[in-house]
């Protein structure tokens, strides 16, 4: 193999998610192993650092706004899977399981990774730019998809608690799809223009002379398609190693005295890994318009895929899908929202910004755990 062989993607890049897959393969092989735990906590953790790096080998390659969607859509793909099958395992029992992981994967996006990014990206930066006009969309598809799936369904009369009927659920799904489908559309193909790195962003560089990855030869495409398995690979991974982490850990928080909603944030944390850290990298590196499309447009495909996916199988399976959440979490939905509307609607951002999400993000998740 030539020298060039590794120019993108260096030997660990290659190794962790190897590394990762091999300890899942003995985890089913000897289940009982000593230890295990740790060893996939372990994997889990280079994976994602693997599938980090190879998202924006992928980036560089297409570049915006596709490279954000291909990240936003493989890991949206396994988060749906991972709760499918928990829902199959766990029958009626689980009906609220969907419920839990979106609303705490809006809150995380929204208020963790948003954030992040925006107090890591002004703290170096001072201020950054983004185009509003594609905040702007994203926040509106987001919204709307938001309030059709949690908080509409406390409110219909057709049935009686936080559920659709049948026509009622088959309608939202629709919805939901047409709006993510039309979402995507502008972000890939009308519009493309209102999701790439803003003008008044190039002007700012890193204080060591930093000025992105547009002067790095671009990845080939061997190393592209090279990147796009192992990412996959990664991803999966992650999400399988989560599953078999998760009855470990919530144990640990039912000893805790925990509420089983907690559940639902452990799993989106986990499945937001990657995306979140490539977000706030994006906006150290003064991609703020990257780190933006990466938060707003992983959020929409979250609950774009999901809600209609899991709706179907409850539709088939017969089982209640309860959807509209609680007084508590509806409010502190809703600040968020309108929150976030505010903060990203002048197309600069400042270190306050991002402490008010962050400052969010801190209540939600204490009032989760004690509610």
């Amino acid at each position: 193999m030539n020298s060039d062989a590794f120019h993108h993607n260096p030997r660990w890049t290659v190794a962790f998610p190897l590394v990762g897959a091999a300890i899942l393969v003995l985890s089913f092989a000897m289940p009982g192993l000593p230890g295990l735990v740790l060893l996939l906590a372990a994997g889990l953790a280079c994976s994602v650092i693997a599938a980090v790096h190879h998202a924006e080998v992928i980036a560089h390659r297409v570049g915006e706004p596709f490279g954000t969607i291909v990240l936003a859509l493989a890991v949206t793909v396994i988060e749906v899977a991972l709760i499918v099958s928990m829902m199959l395992s766990g029958g009626e029992s689980s009906s609220a399981l969907a419920r839990d992981t979106v609303y705490a994967a809006v809150m995380i996006i929204l208020n963790g990774m948003i954030g992040i990014s925006l107090l890591a990206g002004a703290r170096r930066h001072f201020e950054q730019g983004y185009h509003v006009q594609g905040v702007t969309a994203g926040l509106a598809t987001l919204i709307a998809i938001v309030v059709f799936s949690l908080i509409l369904p406390n409110y219909v009369t057709s049935s009686a608690g936080p559920l659709y009927t049948n026509s009622q659920l088959v309608f939202i799904a629709i919805a939901i799809l047409v709006l993510f489908a039309g979402f995507t559309f502008v972000q890939t193909v009308r519009h493309r223009d209102y999701f790439l790195p803003a003008d008044d962003a190039d002007d700012a560089r890193d204080a060591d002379g930093d000025d992105s990855d547009e002067h790095v030869e671009p990845p080939t495409v061997r190393e592209t398609f090279a990147s796009l398995a192992l990412l996959l690979l990664a991803l999966v991974v992650v999400v399988l190693s989560a599953k078999k982490i998760s009855p470990s850990i919530e144990a640990l928080l039912a000893s805790a005295g925990a509420p089983a909603a907690t559940v639902g944030i452990l799993i989106a944390t986990v499945v937001l890994l990657p995306e979140g850290i490539a977000a706030v990298r994006a906006a150290i590196h003064n991609r703020l318009q990257t780190s933006l499309n990466l938060a707003i447009g992983s959020a929409i495909a979250s609950i774009g895929l999901t809600v209609p996916t899991v709706a179907l199988l409850s539709l088939v399976m017969g089982w209640p899908l309860v959807l509209g959440l609680d007084g508590k979490a509806t409010v502190l939905l809703l600040l968020t929202l309108f929150v976030a509307s505010l903060s990203l609607r002048t197309g600069r951002t400042n270190v306050l910004l991002g402490l008010v999400h962050l400052v969010l993000f801190a209540a939600y998740l204490f009032l989760s755990f004690v509610p």
